[in-house]
């Protein structure tokens, strides 16, 4: 098998005193957008260091267009990019110097590094900040300078670990976009615990909880896995502990009339409630709080 797919089977990753981190994963990707959901601490983050090589995984196989990516890491590397959550700069070079100097470390020419440097730094939205030293910048433009680096050698393979935090509202549009169109012909992994990170792009969605892997599919998939099984209804005040303590429940919204109320459950929750389609949102909330998804939506 030559075509681009990255197979995980049945990856487990164990830290010291006996943390596990993640439990027996199985995930295959292939070209396209594909969005990691799962609360901080699911073992998203040990799930990205493990595609880009950075650690092993205590068991299991990783096979990267058929070949054995943990004996030989090396075809990987030459193909990735990668944006960790934590990622360190050199506080007193420009975004320019910063970028130029991962260029030569990616054995890119000095001619070829420039243009593209040039032309990263524009669809980063970073050009009147380019001769600033990176002590100055700001959070978010700190993960503009990150995502642009893992772009430098035009990636088959991306994988972004929170890359919209610190980003402003209309960046992270600009960052989803940029990801989607990335996505023609390349892997893209985007791990976040933000819905709307992927709910716009991502064509592929799997949710992942206590080193778990809990649903996979598309986005109509996995709404129709829910569909009559969220209500909405509003009551007073009083009445939302019980409701609370009997089922799932997502958004409450207080109004002139109460708190409204977004519950997930399979009968309705109580006189008055309506069923609504449900939202990726309460897909979340579901696989990581509700039943276990049926086998074949894990495949």
């Amino acid at each position: 098998m030559t075509d681009l797919t990255i197979e995980l089977d049945g990856i487990g990753k164990e830290y010291r005193g006996g943390k596990r981190a993640l439990d027996g994963l199985t995930l295959t990707l292939r070209p396209g957008l594909t969005g990691l959901l799962g609360p901080n601490g699911a073992g998203k983050s040990s799930l990205m260091r493990i595609l880009a090589t950075v650690t092993r995984p205590t068991r299991g196989s990783y096979r990267y267009r058929g070949g054995d990516a943990l004996a030989k890491p090396d075809r990987v590397r030459h193909d990735l990019g990668y944006l960790p959550q934590d990622f360190g700069v050199y506080p007193n070079l420009t975004s320019r110097e910063f970028l130029g100097y991962l260029a030569a470390a990616k054995g890119l020419s000095a001619r070829s590094a420039r243009a593209r440097i040039d032309q990263l730094i524009e669809l980063v939205n970073l050009t009147e900040a380019v001769r600033r030293p990176l002590r100055g910048y700001s959070g978010g433009m700190l993960r503009r300078v990150g995502i642009a680096q893992a772009l430098l050698a035009d990636p088959r393979v991306l994988v972004v670990d929170e890359p919209t935090a610190g980003l402003d509202p209309e960046e992270r549009v600009r960052l989803r976009n940029l990801l989607g169109e990335l996505a023609v012909d390349r892997i893209v992994l985007l791990s976040t615990h933000i819905v709307s990170d992927v709910e716009a792009t991502a064509a592929d969605l799997a949710v992942l909880a206590h080193g778990r892997l809990l649903r996979r599919g598309t986005p109509d998939q996995l709404l129709r896995e829910l569909h009559g099984r969220v209500w909405e209804l509003t009551v007073a005040p009083a009445e939302v502990p019980g409701l609370q303590a009997r089922h799932r429940v997502g958004r409450t919204v207080r109004t002139a009339d109460g708190v409204r109320l977004r519950v997930l459950a399979a009968h309705p929750p109580a006189h008055g409630a309506v069923p609504v389609p449900p939202d990726l949102e309460d897909v979340y909330l579901a696989a990581v709080h509700g039943a276990p998804a049926p086998q074949e939506a894990l495949r």
